[in-house]
């Protein structure tokens, strides 16, 4: 769309910011370009919370090509300050760090646990090779001791358990 049908366009539909404040939108309307008409609740929140010309001020001190991220940062803040209007984004920052130290704690609990298994496997595996277990026949010794050698489907057969 060229520049000139844009301007026809806005003219004959005023961005967000003239219609809430109830003023002719014209071609040099300076939020226009960030508060086009279909987008009324995005100046609805920054009006809230800044006004309109405090946001016209703050548009104005910044260089042109930083302006569009002054006014999402605007828009952020604007929204942060309507959710907890003590702390905005601030807020939200501290609370998305706060999540972040507790992961990390519990990330070096799991490696701690993932560590402790991996001794008590270790410690495990080795009682396993001092026993060195052998088959013989299918009956288990361990330490080559007949006395502890025992075929464990006929050992409760041959013995009588009376209960």
């Amino acid at each position: 769309m060229s520049s000139e049908a844009l301007t026809r366009t806005r003219a004959h539909q005023p961005c967000a910011a003239c219609r809430m404040l109830r003023r002719r939108c014209d071609s040099n309307c300076m939020l226009a370009p960030y508060f086009p008409g279909d987008e009324a609740e995005k100046f609805f929140g920054v009006h809230k919370v800044f006004g309109a010309s405090n946001v016209i001020r703050m548009i104005q001190m910044v260089e042109e090509s930083q302006k569009e991220d002054a006014v999402k940062a605007i828009i952020y803040e604007a929204t942060s300050r309507l959710r907890d209007p003590v702390y905005g984004s601030a807020g939200t920052i501290f609370h998305l760090q706060k999540m972040v130290e507790e992961l990390k704690m519990q990330v070096e609990s799991m490696r701690a646990q993932v560590v402790q298994l991996q001794e008590q496997k270790n410690q495990l595996l080795g009682i396993l090779s001092i026993h060195d277990r052998k088959f013989d026949g299918g009956n288990l010794m361990l330490d080559e001791d007949p006395l502890m050698a025992y075929d464990p489907i006929t050992f409760f057969t041959e013995n009588d358990w009376t209960f």
